[in-house]
């Protein structure tokens, strides 16, 4: 099994929860985060003040936020086959906290 090596460039905020990411390749992806910010790690991200505060971690290459927040950058580069997976995660999440 191989594993596409990705790595982030830059990013955009775009919209409420949404990043415009560019990868090393030109490749960009637009990343709605919304549906997935849900249990202990990522749901503290619905705080916009929180996940405006992204940044690009210099040494891998990915989106990360002040409280531990990230994904891996392949995921990301890959969202549209991923998504309703971290979505469908995020719910089940949810229900486990109420």
């Amino acid at each position: 099994m191989s594993h596409r090596i990705c790595r982030i460039e830059s990013f955009q905020i775009v919209g409420p929860y949404t990043l415009q990411l560019r990868f090393d390749d030109g490749a960009t992806q637009t990343v709605d985060f919304a549906p997935v910010l849900e249990g202990e790690l990522y749901g503290p991200l619905r705080d916009r003040r929180l996940f405006d505060q992204v940044k690009l971690d210099p040494e891998v290459h990915t989106v990360v936020w002040p409280n531990g927040a990230d994904f891996d950058p392949a995921t990301l580069y890959d969202w549209p086959q991923h998504r309703d997976a971290f979505a469908t995660r995020a719910r089940a999440w949810a229900h486990a906290t109420v």
